[in-house]
């Protein structure tokens, strides 16, 4: 384990549990602004890629998303460095910026009927662009959220993070319910869209209030250490922590990925559900995912981290082809909501310790770069193709080797699990 430490001192609640809303605000905002491009993608696909039948259009709006995520590498080493180099505060202000400035495009831009393909060349660029933010802020957030927690409650309260990056998604989907009670069918399709993309713009102004007050967690000798913000110092010396967080988030990002964001088109796309069901029904879902993440992070600092990856590795590993396929032709909304509920506990015992599973493997010179590069890399690969590879396997013909492919990703994340040291924190010596 490698230890972390920070500047608030540890009697000072106010200044900690300030740092971790703070913190916690902005990467809401990011992930919202994120995220609705995927959930509102039912809406606007044809705005900007009008040939082609519902599946070809949902799988084209799916690469841009995807293309968003080959970014997030250049976001983790960028932003990675300017935190360890610079502060983890300046890299947090950075990153929400960008993501604003990103959904502010989108909000505005004309379509296919009025620039031509100027229209998916601007959106692909504006996605590219928020996904370079995005890719910075995970390590940046995971790292400062460590580095605040307190002793035997670090799992409890780097929870968090994945706390707001869920509610983000929820924030998204809650926008999706709202709009759809209030507009019809055709204001959405029309204009409708382009409401929650300014409202992720105008949210970044409240994320950056709050961040400006933090207390930075960095201290200067690691920012002046000789492998501060290196990527080169990061391969040379940490390979191993580098290469399990890769295997870690592999399997995490793509069951993450695929029972989140990718879920209600499933349902919409493969199981027939209504829309307006299927936001429904995602809505509950992600709120009670969001609320057992403190439960499942607190668990974590009683049994480990370890046993936690176990169990996320192994269910994963054995639960998702059985759930994706009953899925495949559910009926009744209850049935599909447990079976949804099943698989995101499982992938809680990933999400909740995720950032501290990842900080405790790097010294604080390298940890912001640490984690956010490594993650970046695998989650791009992984995640951010996971809507792409289900759509298109599914368009093949073969959507039930979608389904072997998570289970397998999830072998391969139980199997690095068993690299880390049996009390839970670091990697086996």
């Amino acid at each position: 384990m490698t230890p972390i430490n920070n500047n608030i001192q540890p009697d000072d609640a106010k200044k900690r549990i300030w740092a971790i809303v703070g913190a916690s605000s902005g990467n809401l905002v990011e992930w919202f602004d994120f995220y609705v491009y995927s959930f509102f993608s039912l809406y606007f696909a044809h705005i900007f890629f009008p040939q082609g039948d519902t599946t070809t259009q949902l799988l084209q709006t799916a690469g841009v998303f995807a293309a968003g995520f080959l970014m997030r590498p250049i976001g983790g080493w960028l932003f990675g460095y300017i935190g360890d180099k610079h502060g983890r505060k300046n890299s947090m202000l950075v990153s929400v910026c960008m993501m604003c400035f990103g959904s502010l495009v989108i909000a505005c831009l004309p379509g296919y009927a009025t620039i031509g393909v100027a229209a998916p060349v601007i959106l692909l660029l504006a996605r590219m662009f928020q996904g370079l933010s995005v890719g910075g802020e995970y390590g940046t957030s995971a790292t400062y959220m460590s580095e605040v927690a307190l002793e035997g409650r670090k799992g409890f309260y780097a929870s968090f993070q994945y706390v707001t990056l869920i509610g983000g998604q929820l924030a998204a989907v809650l926008t999706v319910v709202v709009l759809q009670f209030l507009l019809t069918d055709a204001e959405l399709r029309s204009w409708g869209w382009r409401i929650p993309f300014f409202l992720g713009a105008l949210l970044a102004v409240v994320a950056l209030w709050l961040r400006r007050s933090l207390e930075e967690t960095s201290d200067k000798r690691s920012r002046e250490h000789r492998d501060a913000g290196s990527v080169i110092g990061l391969l040379r010396n940490h390979t191993r922590p580098f290469l399990m967080v890769l295997g870690f988030t592999a399997g995490g990002s793509l069951s993450f990925y695929t029972f989140t964001t990718y879920m209600q088109k499933y349902l919409v796309n493969t199981s027939g559900m209504d829309p307006k069901t299927a936001s429904g029904l995602m809505t509950g879902a992600l709120l009670v995912f969001m609320l057992i993440q403190p439960v499942v992070g607190a668990l974590s600092d009683k049994i480990g981290r370890r046993t936690s990856m176990m169990i996320f590795g192994a269910g994963a590993a054995i639960c998702t082809v059985p759930i994706l396929t009953l899925l495949q032709n559910v009926q009744s909304p209850g049935v599909a909501f447990l079976l949804i509920m099943l698989a995101l506990l499982i992938t809680s015992f990933y999400t909740a310790i995720s950032g501290i599973l990842k900080a405790e493997m790097f010294p604080p010179q390298v940890r912001a770069l640490g984690v956010g590069l490594s993650y970046a890399v695998a989650n791009a690969i992984f995640g951010g193709s996971a809507e792409y590879v289900a759509l298109l396997m599914k368009q093949q013909g073969i959507e039930t080797t979608f389904f072997w492919y998570v289970s397998a990703m999830g072998a391969v994340a139980f199997l690095v699990s068993l690299l880390l040291h049996k009390r839970g924190k670091g990697i086996k010596l």
